[in-house]
């Protein structure tokens, strides 16, 4: 999987109404006042594995994240995998960087699309998540991985390793809400896709 799903995705409708992308009715539903259900079409489910570099979530930050992951079970298959920050306990930064994408590509495979959520990345909509996602399906992904980061950012080889960087934010997140915010946004994705009146 070379082609960039970026490239194959519009993250605003006036770059829809250019490219050509198949989700015509998006195009036709802004020009005026849209319903859930004009941003609807039929998807294949892709499965979406979460990789985050972490100690561990507060108890309610776990809860929260069970509660949003078996929102999303009700569309496609959702797996989170953790790595512990600074593996090799590393006085230096970089070295920890280092240790940790070790880590990380170790949980990727050849057929994953690789996502990594960086404030540095491609802002996106919820709309363009949704048509993110769908053209995922489209171009038969295996698996969309989402990699959240540890403190001091991806190392080289992961970032070498990705097909995409996005960023959910403009500011800083640490890690607890950048991945409550991560669920969320797949699940308001799927709404969209599903014509679900969750997202507004």
């Amino acid at each position: 999987m070379t082609a960039s799903l970026s490239r194959l995705c519009s993250w605003s409708v006036p770059q829809l109404r250019l490219s050509g992308v198949r989700a015509v009715t998006v195009v036709c539903a802004q020009a005026d006042h849209p319903t859930n259900k004009s941003f609807a079409r039929a998807v294949r489910p892709v499965k979406i594995k979460l990789i985050t570099v972490a100690k561990g979530n507060s108890k309610g930050a776990e809860a929260l994240a069970r509660e949003w992951t078996d929102k999303i079970s009700r569309y496609t298959q959702l797996e989170h995998l953790q790595v512990k920050p600074n593996p090799k306990k590393a006085a230096s930064s970089i070295v920890a960087v280092q240790s940790e994408g070790e880590k990380v590509l170790k949980l990727i495979t050849p057929q994953d699309y690789m996502v990594l959520l960086d404030e540095n990345g491609k802002a996106v909509s919820s709309q363009g998540m949704a048509n993110f996602i769908a053209e995922a399906g489209d171009r038969g992904v295996a698996n969309l991985v989402f990699c959240i980061g540890g403190p001091y950012g991806h190392s080289t080889d992961v970032r070498s390793r990705a097909n995409e960087t996005m960023k959910l934010s403009d500011m800083v997140l640490n890690h607890q809400i950048a991945h409550m915010v991560l669920l969320e946004q797949i699940y308001r994705a799927w709404t969209i896709l599903r014509g679900e009146p969750y997202h507004h």
